[in-house]
This record gives structure tokens, sequence and C-alpha cells, in this order.
């Protein structure tokens, strides 16, 4: 009988690795949605769709991609954007948006200025290898916005709520202006 149960207790374990391994989890309920400068950044699948994020794909079993194209934020533009959702269907939701320039990699950077004219300010993290990011924020906002300093292939924005901490690689220092861009304000 005690190798019976060790058995079980074994067939059980190993059952539950293999599901962590290909990344199985269980489904969760969208966050709450939430839209900023008309870009969803929480939400569920209805949510990403209805603001014209029709251009779906799954990038793997447990992820659905949502991209719309020339979308603008802070006056600035034409970007192209995407929500990535929890779940091969979308079902469980995201809690981001994520913007790029397929061609200009400076171009995100004509959002920091009228990001700090209304007041966000910023603090950068990394180690000037990979992961180095620029976090803005400003009081009230209810999100906070990350740009990629160091980056593979495409420069990104991200608008996270304010409701998801920023993981960062480092302590992020703050910043005076955005000199760091090589911007003057």
């Amino acid at each position: 009988m005690a190798g019976t149960k060790g058995m079980v207790q074994f067939a059980s374990g190993a059952v539950l690795l293999a599901l962590l391994a290909t990344g199985c989890t269980a489904d969760r309920p969208p966050p709450p949605p939430l839209t900023f400068a008309g870009l969803p950044t929480s939400g569920s699948l209805a949510l990403a769709l209805r603001l014209g994020f029709t251009s779906c794909f799954n990038m793997d079993a447990v992820r659905l991609r949502c991209r719309k194209r020339r979308v603008s934020f802070m006056g600035q533009g034409p970007f192209d954007a995407a929500v990535d959702l929890r779940g091969r269907e979308g079902q469980s939701g995201f809690d981001h948006v994520v913007l790029w320039h397929a061609d200009d990699q400076r171009a995100l950077y004509d959002v920091l200025i009228p990001l700090y004219r209304d007041g966000w300010r910023a603090c950068i993290t990394g180690t000037e290898r990979a992961g180095d990011q620029a976090i803005f924020t400003k009081a009230g906002a209810p999100v906070w916005v990350s740009v990629d300093i160091s980056y593979y292939s495409k420069r990104r924005l991200r608008i996270f709520p304010k409701a998801v901490p920023p993981r960062l690689s480092t302590a992020c220092i703050a910043q005076r202006g955005l000199e760091i861009f090589n911007l003057n304000v």
C-alpha cells in the first residue's frame, strides 16, 4: 500500500511538472477594463476588439496577440500596437498595451516631450546592457509608461495600469529632464 501511495504522489507530481513546463495555467477572469488616451491598457478580448485590435493570432499555446496599426499616443504616431492576452483564446485578458515603430527606433521618443510637458517624470533602470527602461509616472494618472532604452530588435513603449507594479532590473534613478534621450524640453 505504501508503494502505491508513493507511485500516486510521484505521478501527480509528474503531471503537475508537465503542466508547468508547457506553460499551462488555470483560466482567470480578465483584469478590470481600463483605457488611457484611447488605448486599451487592461481588460478583455471584447474590449480590445471593440477598440480596433482585430488582427489576432496565437503567439504560442497559451497567449493570443491582437494588433492594431496606425495608432497615436500623446498626439504622436502612427505606431503599431498590440495587446497580449492570456489563454489560447484570450479568455484571461491583458494587462498592458505595447507600441512600436516598424522602421524608426527613435520615433517613440516623440511621445516623451508631451509626456514631460504634461507633468510626467522619469526614472531610469538597468545596467546599460539589456533590459534598461525609462519609467514615466504622474501623480493621479491611472497608468505608468515604460520605454525601452536598451532593446533587441524593436524599441517598445508599454502602458500599464497602476495596479500592475513595474518589474525593475535595477533601482530606478530619477531624472531631472529628458537629456538621456538627447531631447531638450
